[in-house]
């Protein structure tokens, strides 16, 4: 006899089915699996093509409980043809057991075996669950199942909170109900409310750091981001777990939310559900992710429009409409979460803490500040403020309590046009600017909590912001926070190692707040339309009469705000080593307080855009730039023929360590002018001169390579007999070995060789880069011996986000200040083979470089390129040079 046998029968018919799922029967057990999967799929269209037409957030819900019905029957269906023997159990677990099935989700569940039952010591059965597992993937049914016995399922869940997780949401499909009883009982009893809650908390935390503690990436995840639906789930588990409830109405009833929470809750897990629905059906697959080249369609699909303003330009694209409504969800979510986990940990430890008063509006509980009275900040707004520089101040406040969190979201109506014009906020939030502590911690909680939009009316237009510019990867809202993160650290010791001149100035620097100010207003005007540094000077200036900030300190901050893109333009786009680039910053920033401060909101600005922005190359050209400017506003007027004399001592001093043979140098530097001098310094010169200076006009070229000074990639230099495709050929070298180049300084010696230096980064850096070295001086120099024309540039794939927000490429040939040189520069989507493609026009029209300078802002580029050539003085030619650059670089 088999096992099977033993497995008690339990009476019951057929249980009631969609009867589209139903038709003639094909033997003893129903329908054949081809008929069930096409009636299933056939169903499940038409529930789809239903929601496509009306999907609102009032018919999701209705969606997803359709979908999992429908799944419940096929299950059972091929339940019943697989002759599953009645003692066992069928058993939705995880998001399918919620009763809730996205349209592209796993239909996961638990074949639930009687104890001492197991289809490994049972053919007949094994084979039965082996059909019915297969017969579902036939049928189009995505399962994840297990097979387990009740005894399994308990020891599973004794040692593993996600096992816990699963089986909190279980529910039973079809099968023995008495074994489903059985189960749940058993798991319950091993769930220890208080582990669960820590263990599920803690879990949260990973996940959000893995999504960098935000919800405002660019392409978030709306189930598992920070506000995401996981948020709401994670609420309901561990109060499910605790026994408080298992759904918002109840956790309403037992005060651990309120009606009107749990209201917006229920608003806003409808809206992100929808949105993850749409992103289902519009991706044809499981894709919870607002990625880039779907944003556009599901924005579309949600009957969100662009905005125009009345002359036709663009307010607004769809995409930008959606995600900003999906940032403000995730953002109520997140507080809500917040609270409400809150809640719950206080009900599980009743007597953890008790609190002291720190003043007669607030308490101090278990290191959070708790309001004295639920309806403080209705009686007292001005109390919201003063609730956030207590935060910033108090010693050893790590938090806000829950019932502070709770009145801070139900006070929202407070902070109207009174609030923000009351002297009295003013004053407390100059205090919270000047405090000597805590402003980056302060102003992050204001933002989660929402006030601070609330009190800067005009930061709360850039909360959620997009920014379509292609190296930005946080919204406006959060790259500002970031920036002024960034300002903070140069003031703490701690972090004086990361930036080690910036902390050197920032030592000497007396009022950090003026650098916290532009920090908040510097981007703060952004996706209106025009110039936003212009706008946001505007704004600043009336932030600064209206906090009484006045004189000198006002006309900094406004200053810093309307210029805070000079410097890094000047940096990466002008020739530093000419004196006139360089006196005509200084004319523009006066004076070293103004310069100080401008240097070190811009290196906080670049590091607040992404983490592949900034790299020590731009961070040299910044503090080169500095230097320069310092000497200028000094009262040392630039002298090219002083500056060459110093870097030439300074450089003869270095090569004494060399041992270099008497005035082995001289006959290299004989061939080299000012220009070559002004754009070196003096390791440049020395490294050039130790490896050139036995070969000065050889007919091969020398190339060498070594670790960059400045700490990142490798520097190349290479000495050759001039030829009009050089540079290009270099670029065609560099574009197929995978080396993306971020400064080229070309410069011709008057013995018709060029002498040229290269800053190349790798995403392929060994450890052992002498090697490395080895072979790139190897390859290279054959490169530039080789003769025939220049092979086509390679065409890599764009990215996805380039083909989402194409940026139109552009074209820009402008003499310079004498009329000598042309200044090129080009602004394009990044893509590989991009610098080769816009070096082979300039060496067909036999254009000459003197400088590149090659700026990556993520997926786009900002190339500078300094020029001259006879057929720059033909208007026509110069026309037919643009339309050639604009082809290459849109090609």
């Amino acid at each position: 006899m088999s096992r099977a046998g033993v497995i008690p029968e339990e009476a019951g018919g057929q249980e009631a089915l969609d009867p589209r799922l139903r038709g003639s029967d094909a033997g003893p057990h129903g329908k054949d699996v081809p008929s069930v999967g096409a009636a299933y799929k056939a169903r499940k269209g038409e529930l789809l093509a239903e929601f496509r037409e009306v999907g609102s957030t009032r018919s999701v819900k209705g969606l997803l409980q359709a979908l999992s019905q429908l799944a419940d029957d096929t299950l059972k269906l091929l339940w019943q043809r697989a002759g599953i023997p009645a003692g066992i159990a069928l058993v939705a677990v995880g998001g399918f057991g919620r009763g809730e099935l996205f349209p592209h989700s796993d239909v996961d569940v638990l074949l639930l075996m009687p104890d001492g039952i197991s289809p490994d010591h049972d053919d007949t059965l094994k084979r039965r669950i082996e059909n019915f597992i297969g017969s579902c993937w036939d049928a189009g049914l995505e399962i994840g199942s297990s097979v387990r016995t009740v005894e399994e399922c308990v020891a599973q869940a004794a040692g593993d909170v996600t096992v816990q997780t699963a089986l909190i949401e279980s529910r039973p499909i079809t099968g023995s109900r008495k074994l489903f009883k059985e189960f749940r009982d058993r798991t319950r009893e091993r769930i220890d409310p208080r582990a669960f809650f820590t263990a599920k908390t803690l879990e949260m935390r990973q996940r959000h750091t893995k999504f960098e503690n935000t919800p405002y990436s660019l392409e978030p995840n709306c189930k598992e981001s920070p506000g995401g639906l996981r948020d709401l789930q994670v609420i309901l588990w561990v109060a499910n777990a605790a026994g408080f409830g298992k759904s918002w109405d109840e956790l309403a009833r037992r005060g651990l939310a309120t009606p009107f929470e749990a209201r917006q809750i229920k608003h806003n897990e409808a809206l992100l559900s929808m949105i993850r629905a749409r992103l289902h059906i519009v991706a044809g697959r499981r894709e919870d992710r607002l990625v880039f080249d779907l944003q556009n369609t599901v924005a579309d699909s949600l009957g969100y429009k662009a905005t125009m303003r009345a002359d036709g330009r663009l307010v607004a694209r769809a995409s930008e409409r959606l995600m900003k409504r999906f940032y403000w969800a995730a953002k109520a979510v997140a507080q809500l979460n917040q609270i409400l986990l809150l809640n719950i940990e206080e009900r599980l430890n009743p007597l953890a803490a008790e609190s002291r008063p720190i003043n007669e509006r607030f308490l101090e509980k278990a290191g959070m500040i708790e309001v004295a009275s639920d309806d403080l900040y209705l009686r007292h707004p001005q109390a919201i403020l003063e609730t956030f520089l207590l935060f910033q101040t108090a010693p050893g406040v790590k938090g806000l309590s829950a019932r502070t969190l709770r009145a801070l979201y139900n006070a929202r109506k407070v902070m109207d046009g009174n609030f923000r014009n009351d002297p009295v906020n003013h004053a407390t939030f100059c205090a919270m600017l000047m405090a000597p502590r805590g402003i980056t911690h302060a102003m992050r909680l204001m933002n989660q909590t929402s006030v601070l939009g609330r009190y800067l009316w005009v930061f709360r237009r850039i909360v959620g912001q997009m920014q379509h510019d292609l190296f930005h990867v946080y919204t406006v809202d959060q790259h500002i926070l970031m920036v002024l993160r960034n300002v903070r650290r140069f003031f703490i010791a701690e972090h004086a190692h990361e930036y080690p001149f910036c902390s050197q100035l920032a030592a000497g620097w007396d009022k950090p707040w003026i650098l916290y100010a532009a920090a908040l207003f510097h981007d703060i005007a952004k996706g209106r339309g025009g110039d936003h540094s212009e706008l946001g000077a505007r704004e600043v200036r009336r932030f600064c009469k209206q906090h009484g900030i006045q004189g000198e300190d006002a006309a900094l901050i406004e200053f810093l705000v309307r210029h805070h893109l000079l410097m890094s333009n000047v940096a990466q786009k002008k020739d530093l080593g000419d004196p006139e680039v360089i006196k005509a910053f200084a004319a523009r920033v006066e004076n070293e307080r103004y310069l100080t401060a401008l240097y070190l909101l811009t290196v906080s600005d670049i590091r607040g855009t992404s983490p592949k922005v900034w790299n020590a190359w731009k961070g040299k050209l910044l503090e080169d730039l500095y230097r320069y400017t310092v000497r200028v506003l000094g009262g040392v007027a630039p002298d090219p023929r002083a500056e060459v004399e110093a870097r030439k001592r300074e450089a003869l001093v270095q090569l004494q360590l060399y041992a270099l043979p008497f005035e082995a140098h001289k006959k290299l530097w004989d061939t080299l002018d000012v220009g070559y001098f002004m754009r070196h310094d003096a390791g440049d010169i020395v490294w050039h001169t130790r490896h050139v200076s036995r070969y000065v006009g050889a007919a091969k070229a020398i190339v060498r390579a070594r670790m960059s000074p400045v700490g990142e990639g490798l520097q190349l230099m290479v000495y050759t007999p001039d030829q009009p495709d050089l540079f290009a050929r270099i670029c065609g070298y560099f574009d197929q070995a995978g080396f993306s180049i971020l400064d080229a300084k070309i410069h011709t010696a008057t013995n018709g060789h060029a002498l040229d230096t290269f800053q190349v980064v790798t995403a392929m850096m060994p450890d052992h880069y002498r090697e490395l070295c080895t072979m790139v001086e190897s390859d290279l120099a054959g490169v530039i011996a080789a003769a025939g024309p220049l092979p086509p540039p390679s065409r890599g794939r764009v990215s996805r986000r380039v083909r989402s927000f194409p940026i139109p490429p552009r074209v820009d040939l402008l003499p310079d200040e004498k009329a000598q040189r042309w200044l090129l520069s080009v602004s394009a989507s990044d893509r590989v083979g991009l610098l080769y493609s816009i070096a082979r026009v300039l060496a067909r029209h036999k254009l000459n470089l003197q400088l590149a300078k090659v700026t990556t802002l993520g997926e786009r580029v900002e190339d500078t390129f300094l020029i001259d050539g006879p057929e720059l003085q033909q208007n026509r030619k110069q026309i037919e040079i643009e339309t050639e650059l604009l082809e290459a670089i849109a090609s």
